[in-house]
């Protein structure tokens, strides 16, 4: 991969040819140097996003709204097993950050292996850090990591009647 101007990162070759501030794959440390590099803001949000569904979706795209540029810090698969147990997650970690690499709203995906991405977060230094309405200020563990990398929380409320949980609840009850 070869770095652009403050504009952002490109590649060589046929992918060049795509109208996108940042280069498909580009690492969450390349785009947030790249804002940071233009004076942008760097939004990031985190999760297991395991069968990923419409509510999902929609907290992204109202993410990335609030900036320049949105990174997902995401829950490797050992991750989810501690923190939800040995059935999760669904579906496997390459493959969920594959498809949220494929919406436009997100510009880059990092992949964390801790149950809290605290350690990503103070890496990263995001000017915001989102998370869904099912989450408070005082329940979230990484709040005192957003802070002290000068950044803040901000909680968008969720869409009703979407949740993971409930889809797989919703599976086993048909099969």
């Amino acid at each position: 991969m070869e770095e652009g101007g403050a504009a952002g990162l490109r590649l060589a070759g046929p992918a060049a040819e795509v109208p996108a501030p940042f280069a498909p794959g580009a690492s969450a440390f390349e785009v947030a140097a790249a804002v940071r590099a233009a004076g942008g803001r760097l939004i990031a949000t985190g999760g297991c996003f395991d069968l990923l569904h419409a509510g999902h979706v929609s907290l992204l795209r109202r993410a990335r709204a609030l900036g320049d540029a949105l990174v997902v810090c995401l829950n490797s698969d050992e991750s989810i097993r501690r923190l939800k147990g040995p059935s999760r997650p669904v579906v496997r970690e390459r493959d969920r950050v594959e498809v949220l690499r494929a919406l436009g709203c997100v510009d880059a995906v990092t992949v964390f292996d801790e149950d809290t991405p605290s350690e990503i977060i103070e890496r990263l230094g995001p000017d915001v850090w989102v998370k869904g309405g099912d989450y408070s200020e005082r329940s979230m563990p990484e709040a005192e990591a957003v802070r002290r990398a000068g950044g803040e929380v901000v909680i968008l409320p969720t869409v009703p009647g979407y949740s993971t949980t409930g889809l797989i609840a919703a599976a086993q009850a048909a099969s």
